[in-house]
């Protein structure tokens, strides 16, 4: 099969796993690591990276394959030789993508490279020349202005959406007409990590909720030391991210709690974790007879590693949906993928609902 095409905006370590495991995909047939094997007849390394944006001077002009393994990029390498993909990352848009607090810092930080930003015409030329079908969206969280122009450029080019972090755009009607206006898919928003802390609290909130315990107070506390954490230090850019995380975990309640008896959010960025991300969560409730009960739970993930399963599904659920000519957000992908879908489900009914999209994608294939 013709491999999907798909352009990456952010070159961060949420790209880099993703390329990564692509290149490891092709050459490892198995499909340890996967959610689904194939989606519509595409397997894992069914995808080309035909273009990417990003605005830091150490990416910019280089090749997909070189710019992930590009500083302030810390995630783990699982495979290093991936191949050239022909496509050098272009100078992007830097609007609000850029945290002040981020410049500079070495490493750890960005240096946005001394070349001219596109015009959104520009842009959308440069989608349409690449041929892309799928556009990524890894940028920081609270890039609002930055989200907003890349959606725009996408839907002038015709090109379907993942979005992958907390700036609403498919839950919000007035974006999610337009996309089914032009007949284009998007899935969003915010995804969900493969075993990350948001899935396993909803996991936690819906079983408490089904063996009777009231749930009275709950806290997830995150810590990182990559670019994602180092960025939300600026707790102006957070407001979005929490609502999402927060919503997550509210949904899967029995009875919605009170804002001051839950906590779920980015905590602290500690360095030296790099893309280790630590999740400390407690659920406190009551069983039979009012008598009280806690649980807490220690959770350590590779950050990046941990979405890049699930986007690799949105990516292929996004095709099948162009193939079919649907537009709009996709309800059960979205539902399943992300935290701050259109709708919510519990994630039992989500995945049913992505089971049969699947169903009906494979008999489409034969």
């Amino acid at each position: 099969m013709k491999p999907i095409k798909v352009a990456v905006v952010g070159v961060g370590n949420c790209a880099s796993s993703l390329v990564q495991g692509v290149a490891y995909y092709r050459t490892n047939n198995g499909s340890q690591g996967l959610i689904h094997d194939r989606i519509g007849g595409y397997g894992a390394g069914d995808v080309s990276f035909v273009m990417a944006v990003d605005v830091d001077a150490r990416k910019v002009g280089k090749d997909i394959a070189e710019a992930i393994f590009a500083a302030p990029n810390c995630t783990a390498v699982f495979h290093e030789d991936v191949p050239k993909t022909g496509a050098k990352v272009m100078m992007g848009k830097v609007l609000d993508g850029v945290a002040e607090h981020m410049l500079g810092n070495g490493d750890r930080g960005f240096e946005v490279a001394d070349a001219p930003e596109p015009s959104k015409a520009e842009m959308i030329a440069a989608l349409k020349d690449s041929g892309a079908e799928v556009l990524l969206n890894f940028l920081p969280v609270g890039s609002q202005e930055a989200t907003e122009f890349y959606i725009e450029c996408a839907l002038e080019a015709g090109v379907g959406v993942v979005n992958c972090m907390p700036v609403f755009i498919a839950s919000r009607p007035e974006w999610e007409a337009r996309f089914r206006e032009k007949r284009l898919p998007i899935v969003g928003d915010d995804i969900k990590a493969q075993l990350g802390a948001t899935i396993v609290h909803r996991v936690l909130a819906t079983l408490f909720g089904a063996r009777g315990v009231n749930v009275e107070r709950t806290y997830q506390l995150n810590t990182g030391g990559n670019t994602d954490f180092m960025n939300m230090l600026d707790r102006q850019r957070l407001g979005s991210k929490k609502t999402s995380k927060t919503e997550a975990v509210q949904s899967m309640l029995a009875e919605r709690l009170a804002d001051e008896n839950i906590h779920v959010g980015p905590s602290d960025y500690v360095p030296w974790q790099k893309d280790n991300k630590l999740c400390f969560l407690r659920m406190e409730g009551n069983l039979w007879g009012n008598v009280p009960m806690n649980l807490e739970l220690r959770l350590s993930v590779e950050d990046s590693p941990n979405s890049a399963a699930v986007v690799m599904d949105a990516i292929r659920c996004c095709k099948v949906a162009l193939e079919r000519g649907e537009g709009g957000a996709l309800i059960g992908p979205s539902a399943y993928f992300c935290k701050h879908p259109p709708q919510q489900f519990n994630d039992d009914t989500a995945a049913q609902m992505v089971e049969e999209y699947i169903a009906d994608a494979a008999l489409a294939a034969e």
